[in-house]
């Protein structure tokens, strides 16, 4: 089997794990590329060693918090950097994942993802993006950010897809050099999980668990509430659904 060399952006976070771990189980050579290995995407610091030999980058580093500004200008200046040093270092191109929906948001961390997108699509290396639902191990964060006993999640609809899913098909992407970024009118690729479900339907399910009390609430005040009601963040037609539902993740994991 013939193998590449990839770098993965983000490598420690909740998805570059899962990333690394298909990668390597697929006997590619990888360099894990995070601030914990001494690679920092802002500063650009490491970024020329880590990316000798290379042929492709797989950015998966996220920004930490919801506020836009501070996400688009992470966005801008990381992918900018990873641009700038992987065409130095003679990579043959570079695939991101973005969040579905990014295209009708307007505020908040997913419109943020329009920037990232845009620099990508932009920058002088061949660039592929996947649009993913939110991961099943979102749900627990909800959790973890209520304040006092009681977490209150919103009754949005979702279409929840596990990290692992998600990093074996930007794996398939990266992994395909004859893959190109779709031309002007053609959809970019989404994932997501099998079934729609709603947010605060699985985070009852994990709080259950937890003996964590949930109460379902309307979205007012998130960003983009109504276009989240609407479905707008829901898959399109053309998405590839796979992977466990919520409940069947969750099973999985006990």
């Amino acid at each position: 089997m013939s193998t590449s060399k990839f770098a993965v952006a983000g490598a420690t976070g909740r998805l570059g794990r899962h990333v690394v771990d298909v990668l390597t189980e697929q006997g590619h050579r990888v360099v894990s590329m995070s601030r914990a290995t001494g690679v920092d995407v802002i500063t650009g610091a490491g970024l020329a060693d880590a990316l000798t030999g290379v042929d492709v980058i797989i950015d998966v580093a996220s920004w930490h918090a919801s506020d836009q500004e501070a996400a688009t200008e992470f966005f801008r200046t990381a992918t900018g950097n990873l641009h700038e040093a992987g065409q130095r270092a003679g990579v043959s191109r570079l695939v991101a994942v973005s969040i579905i929906g990014a295209d009708k948001a307007t505020a908040g961390f997913v419109a943020a993802q329009q920037v990232h997108e845009e620099a990508n699509l932009s920058g002088p290396l061949p660039a592929r993006i996947l649009r993913a639902a939110q991961f099943h191990e979102f749900v627990g964060q909800l959790l973890d950010w209520r304040q006092g006993d009681v977490a209150y999640i919103p009754a949005l609809p979702t279409q929840l897809v596990a990290c692992r899913t998600v990093a074996e098909t930007l794996v398939g992407l990266a992994s395909d050099p004859n893959a190109a970024q779709p031309g002007p009118g053609e959809p970019i690729p989404e994932i997501a999980g099998p079934v729609k479900e709603t947010m605060s339907d699985a985070a009852e399910l994990l709080g259950a668990r937890r003996g964590i009390k949930v109460c379902a609430v309307a979205a007012s005040g998130m960003p983009d509430a109504e276009i989240a009601a609407a479905g707008g963040f829901l898959p399109s037609p053309h998405a590839t659904l796979a992977g466990p539902t919520f409940r069947e993740w969750l099973d999985a994991q006990s």
